[in-house]
């Protein structure tokens, strides 16, 4: 578009404004001025070039400025692109921190929601959460998608899987990357921003040609003044933001006994006080955790059940890490919401320290807990330093039967000690131990992951075929000294992967699964349809309806929103 500058000379539109305002215009910006010229030169001469000065510059510079202003509605969007299939608290909690300081974000989460084009476009800051490899994995294609779309941008990535990642994100997609507790470095970051200052000195804030640490300090909020303080109570620490994200029907459920319920998702700490070596957790948090308020948890539980939840999950790494602060919780939530019942993480290790604790959690509600078994090899979890034995694993189901909670345990399946016995062994105490339909069948799939930054990397049980870092991976990529297990893997990722895009039966699938690993071996596999048949008879364990898992590989399905144009394709 060009117009008639000084002395009849025709000029681009941007120039023109670079001229008589000294805003340079970006090409988002340009779209929104050109509409304000329009309805402004309607209000005068367009021969008179001090009246068009007088009246409609003025009216584009202050367009120009809401339009650029991060604090305008969606010029801040966060993006969640899996979380277990859960309400994405990822997105909820940092919302909740913006808009304590004045900002009007919006949300997106692309697990159940197609990609919104508009919203990409309109955004000035967009920040893309990574809890998770899988979530890690979508996000990078969604940053590739964003800076398509609007190049100019700032993309953040941040969360548990940020940091470790930071020089492969920046070097590609990134402008920016937050680990740890990262909802103060977020905000300050976008305040930066907003008053055009430098980002290189903001504490947990890693950009091109700085990286730093992940941010590990005790929550601190936003005061009304723009200054930041410690936390002193929960007053100060907002409550996670939900009310611009998906309804919770969109979301995994409890099924139990054959009927589905809403399930709100809620986190009582974050990181760990362990060091298990192959957990993504301990290159970032170093063996600390953090606790949330307990009443910024209670009050994300009240608006969750008033908007249908009647199950909650605790997605701590572990629950029982402070264990006083959780039955605390507990205790209140379950005073108030009498009917509400809940699931948790937790370690064998605490399961079996905390055991005088599982009959009142029972009583209080507790469905399940989910804890990372990973084998029943006592080399394997030596290697991995798991603080537990096969044994340990054995007397935890026994305590937890007996307080009538179902124990769901999650595996490392595939490792580089993991041998094929092992593996058949695996399948056996399974089995021996009534935990097939306590059992997703993703576990059975689930390859050792070796992200950068991993403890395992620093010790002498570093792998032995370890190949150098796949960086658009994210991990280091490893061979077993017994090909026959690589096979393995990639035949049970098929019959899982294929299970779960089918939805079909845990019994049907484990027998699957059993029966490769048994040719595998050269066994023979007995028929196992007499027991599968009283398995699909009796009640089945309560789960949740998503079974995919945080360290597995993203499917082809989880893809497609990515790709294929008419369904989000920006």
């Amino acid at each position: 578009m060009f117009v008639e500058g000084a002395g009849g000379v025709a000029r681009s539109f941007e120039a023109v404004v670079l001229t008589r305002t000294g805003i340079g215009l970006s090409p988002g910006e340009v779209c929104y001025a050109r509409y304000v010229h329009c309805v402004a030169s309607s209000l005068c001469d367009n021969s008179d070039t001090d009246q068009w000065d007088e009246l409609a510059m003025p009216s584009i510079a202050q367009a120009i400025e809401e339009q650029s202003s991060l604090r305008r509605p969606g010029a801040i969007l966060l993006i969640s692109c899996y979380e277990l299939g859960h309400q994405p608290i990822g997105i909820a909690q940092p919302i909740g921190f913006l808009e304590q300081a004045g900002y009007c974000p919006a949300g997106l989460d692309i697990a159940v929601e197609k990609i919104d084009s508009q919203s990409i476009r309109r955004a000035t800051f967009v920040g893309i959460s990574v809890p998770m490899h899988t979530a890690l994995r979508l996000g990078v294609r969604v940053a590739e998608l964003i800076r398509t779309a609007n190049a100019s941008c700032h993309i953040c990535f941040y969360g548990l899987y940020a940091s470790i990642n930071a020089e492969y994100l920046l070097s590609e997609v990134a402008d920016s990357v937050v680990g740890g507790e990262y909802e103060i470095p977020l905000v300050s970051l976008i305040q930066a921003l907003e008053n055009g200052q430098a980002i290189e000195k903001i504490e947990g804030v890693s950009c091109r040609g700085r990286i730093v640490g992940p941010y590990l300090k005790k929550m601190i909020s936003l005061a009304s003044t723009g200054g930041s303080q410690a936390v002193g109570g929960s007053g100060t620490f907002p409550v996670p933001s939900r009310s611009s994200l998906p309804t919770l029907d969109k979301y995994a459920r409890l099924d139990e006994n054959g009927t589905q319920r809403l399930v709100g998702y809620v986190e009582a700490s974050r990181g760990c006080l362990h060091r298990c070596l192959h957990c993504p957790i301990v290159p970032v948090y170093e063996g600390r955790f953090f606790l949330v308020p307990d009443e910024v948890v209670l009050e994300d539980i009240r608006h969750q059940v008033h908007s249908g939840a009647t199950h909650i999950t605790f997605g701590d790494p572990d629950f029982l890490n402070g264990p006083g602060h959780s039955m605390g919780i507990l205790r209140t939530m379950h005073a108030e919401f009498p009917t509400l019942t809940f699931d948790f993480t937790a370690k064998i290790e605490h399961l079996l320290k905390r055991q005088s604790l599982l009959k009142e959690l029972r009583g209080l509600g507790c469905l399940f807990v989910i804890s990372a078994v990973e084998s029943f090899s006592d080399h394997v979890l030596e290697r991995l330093a798991k603080g537990h034995t096969g044994a340990d694993v054995v007397t935890a189901i026994g305590l937890l039967r007996e307080a009538d909670i179902t124990l769901r345990p999650s595996l490392v399946a595939f490792t580089p000690w993991t041998t094929l016995e092992d593996y058949l062994f695996m399948l056996s105490m399974v089995e021996t131990h009534d935990l097939v339909e306590a059992t997703d069948a993703v576990q059975f799939s689930i390859r050792l992951l070796i992200p950068p930054g991993s403890a395992l990397l620093g010790t002498s049980q570093r792998p032995q075929l370890l190949g150098p870092l796949d960086q658009a991976s994210f991990q280091y990529p490893w061979k077993h000294p017994d090909e026959r297990m690589d096979r393995l893997h990639h035949a049970i990722l098929a019959i899982v992967e294929a299970a779960a895009e089918d939805e079909q039966n845990s019994v049907g699938t484990f027998d699957r699964i059993r029966m490769v690993a048994y040719e595998m071996a050269g066994w023979r596999a007995e028929s196992s349809q007499r027991a599968m048949a009283r398995r699909l008879e009796r009640p089945k364990p309560p789960r949740l309806t998503e079974a995919w898992f945080c360290c597995a590989e993203p499917t082809a399905g989880q893809f497609i929103p990515l790709q294929m144009k008419g369904y989000g394709e920006v």
